[in-house]
């Protein structure tokens, strides 16, 4: 009886220490969102650049500029900046 108790305990303190482990990992990660987040994502084109035009991130249509050459519609970008309202664009290779 006294080896079940023992055992039990010593699973509940395990179970509580992956708990406390899991919950002090969740609380480092560093969030990122917004525009800082945006920076080295994929986007799609809508409307062709050449070099303005609209792209598709995360399901938001964006104004978005590229840096040389041109892009068409359905073609991946890889977004370089964020400025306002506005993403400065590379092509992806």
């Amino acid at each position: 009886m006294a080896g079940l108790i023992a055992l039990g305990i010593i699973i509940a303190v395990a179970l509580l220490y992956l708990l406390v482990v899991w919950v002090l990992r969740t609380y480092r990660k560093q969030v990122t969102a917004g525009r800082e987040g945006m920076e080295g994502e994929t986007a799609v084109v809508k409307t062709a650049l050449s070099p303005k035009g609209t792209v598709q991130v995360e399901g938001e249509i964006w104004q978005a500029v590229i840096d040389k050459g041109r892009a068409e519609p359905e073609e991946e970008v890889i977004i370089k900046k964020v400025e306002g309202l506005k993403l400065r664009v590379t092509r992806k290779e």
